[in-house]
């Protein structure tokens, strides 16, 4: 098999508090095992811009120190694919592009041009090459780069909505279908990156925030049209909860991975009565920063095993944010392990999965296999 790399990929990061290299202090000592990590980036670093007021994040836009925690936690790869990506126009999101490389972050997803958006890093490690594209389906409009507009890589989705009774008032189902000119071009990326690395990891910012087993079937036609091409791994998160991993055609894809290190602004109580009231999910009055609803302190890493013949050993480490907001790696006899476990089993019920225990980590495999 010859030499492997760890790979440990986490969802979200974007904390707006300070002190910022606080909230990495337990999780540090696990992603130091790791030859590479990747992470979300769920803000931009920059005091330029200008708000757009059909966005959905007037504090997507921090201070440029408070991008320490990437490099304070040791990322390596981070994507800048979000749907927060531009809320506050290109100048934003270019600063935050430099100030990441400046930083010797490689970054995916975003760039002055479409071309630059969809270019893969290729990141090399003990002669092992692995390829990181990245994607995003929640785009506001003009957020998604074009030939010669700054902006995201765009997996944009079209809506339907289907009646399925002739009774009046019964909701609709809701159909979503990726856009075929978005789809073919992460396919086409996808192959032409296999051509330069042994592995392909697709990072894709998409999905229903916050309702944690809900999976849009968008969602699993894009996962399958990507291994189809090549992709050897899917890094997903958006939602803040833990969402279902499913195994197609024996690769894996995380379907959301959850928030890492996350805070926002605390709701009001109107806020936080509407919010339950649209999502149906409960607030934890223990994280009042943490305010995506009672799972978002779930939080998982994913973590991957590959070598020039591909990966080899897909897992993940189940982790619990604390009230200080700082996500712990939890030990195999701690009962909150258990807990997390059950939760996975919970949210993956409808995908092909095994999970089986092996130390402090949960191995993926199809329940399929021999």
């Amino acid at each position: 098999m010859g030499a492997t790399v760890t790979l440990m990929a986490c969802g979200d990061v974007g904390p707006i508090h300070e002190p910022v290299n606080a909230y990495g202090a337990l999780a540090k000592p696990v992603l130091a095992q790791a030859d590479i990590r990747f992470a979300q980036v769920e803000r931009v670093y920059s005091e330029r811009g200008a708000y757009q007021l059909h966005s959905s994040g007037a504090h997507s836009r921090v201070h440029p120190r408070l991008a320490e925690v990437f490099t304070d936690c040791g990322f390596d790869v981070v994507s800048l694919a979000s749907n927060h990506a531009m809320d506050w126009g290109a100048d934003a999101m270019l600063d935050t592009l430099e100030l990441l490389r400046g930083k010797g972050l490689q970054v995916v997803g975003a760039g002055r041009n479409l071309q630059e958006a969809r270019a893969p890093v290729i990141v090399e490690r003990k002669g092992v090459r692995t390829a990181f594209l990245a994607y995003c389906s929640i785009l506001q409009t003009g957020y998604a780069a074009g030939p010669d507009q700054p902006g995201v890589a765009p997996l944009r989705v079209h809506t339907y909505y289907e009646a399925f009774d002739y009774q009046p008032g019964v909701p609709p189902r809701v159909v979503t279908v990726p856009y075929e000119e978005d789809l073919a071009a992460l396919c086409g990326d996808i192959r032409a990156a296999r051509a330069l690395a042994h592995n392909v990891v697709v990072s894709l910012h998409w999905g229903v925030h916050y309702i944690p087993r809900l999976i849009a079937d968008y969602q699993v036609t894009v996962a399958e049209a990507a291994f189809a091409a090549g992709a050897d791994l899917i890094l997903g998160h958006h939602a803040h909860t833990p969402k279902a991993i499913g195994v197609h055609g024996g690769k894996v894809c995380f379907y959301s991975l959850s928030n890492f290190i996350m805070s926002s602004t605390a709701k009001s109580p109107q806020k936080a009565a509407q919010f339950e009231r649209r999502y149906g999910v409960t607030l934890d009055p223990a994280y009042p920063h943490l305010s995506y609803g009672s799972d978002a302190k779930r939080s998982l890493i994913a973590r991957a095993v590959l070598s020039e013949s591909g990966v080899q050993r897909v897992s993940f480490l189940p982790v619990l944010i604390d009230t200080r907001l700082r996500p712990e790696p939890l030990r195999r006899q701690d009962p909150r392990f258990d807990d997390a476990l059950r939760f996975m089993e919970w949210v993956s019920e409808d995908f092909d999965h095994h999970f089986d225990v092996d130390g402090d980590e949960v191995v993926i495999t199809s329940r399929h296999s021999d």
